[in-house]
């Protein structure tokens, strides 16, 4: 099958390619205030802001042991298609990888259970371009070069099939929802070996100073704990646990 992949762009997701984060030097601040913080610690902090548990399947894991994502995302939805031309599921794929941007986490929902959604050259592209990871729904090959990369990638299974011919994106900077949640371009994703936590843009100054502070308390009760204070002694005493 032939055919153009950007006349199947939505005119609203043509309009977002180049959207980002509008301010990059607070992104970067939140960003490394996040990194910071455990992901565990981040989901209990906003179960307490009454903003839900915006947890991501379990099922979507790091490829590395003991990875940690921590940034904006930059969204993109995709489909599977039967017999298209290879050439232009490479276009369509190369011009994906290009319009990430520096700073970001490529957030993908592909909706496909397939091909693989990430592999090493698309790897080194983006480590290149400045893209701090990828947290994907779907597949992801020549995973020990990707590790040998050191790009963080999370996805849902391993798998040699590409997408050549078999995949192409769709929309960029859209919403796109994975399990449960919807995310946004500009929500900030922290990921690690617990898990994945969706950030609204709006709160994560505020998660991150709840989180901070989360922290400093734990290390209070763990500080009491080693020192032979009874558990519940210590939880009373600093309210955490």
């Amino acid at each position: 099958m032939k055919g153009n992949w950007q006349q199947q762009l939505c005119p609203r997701a043509l309009g977002a390619l180049a959207m980002s984060y509008p301010d990059k030097e607070m992104s970067s601040n939140l960003t490394k205030r996040l990194h910071a913080l455990p992901a565990s610690i981040v989901h209990d902090v906003m179960r307490a802001q009454g903003l839900g548990q915006m947890v991501l399947p379990p099922t979507i894991r790091p490829i590395a042991p003991g990875s940690k994502l921590t940034g904006p995302a930059f969204t993109v939805s995709g489909r599977a298609v039967q017999d298209y031309d290879a050439h232009e599921t490479l276009l369509a794929w190369t011009a994906m990888l290009s319009r990430v941007p520096a700073g970001h986490v490529l957030v993908m929902q592909p909706n496909d259970n397939s091909v693989a959604h990430m592999g090493e050259l698309s790897a080194e592209a983006l480590t290149l371009r400045g893209v701090l990871g990828a947290i994907i729904d779907g597949g992801c090959r020549d995973v020990d070069r990707i590790n040998a990369v050191g790009l963080p990638v999370f996805c849902r299974y391993f798998t040699p099939l590409d997408v050549v011919g078999r995949w192409l994106p769709v929309a960029f900077g859209e919403p796109v929802t994975i399990g449960d949640w919807t995310i946004a371009t500009c929500d900030f994703v922290v990921a690690d070996t617990d898990g994945i936590c969706i950030v609204p843009r709006e709160h994560a100054a505020a998660t991150a100073a709840a989180g901070e502070a989360a922290m400093s308390a734990e290390n209070l009760v763990r500080t009491a704990i080693l020192a032979g204070v009874d558990p519940e002694t210590a939880y009373r005493r600093h309210g955490k646990f």
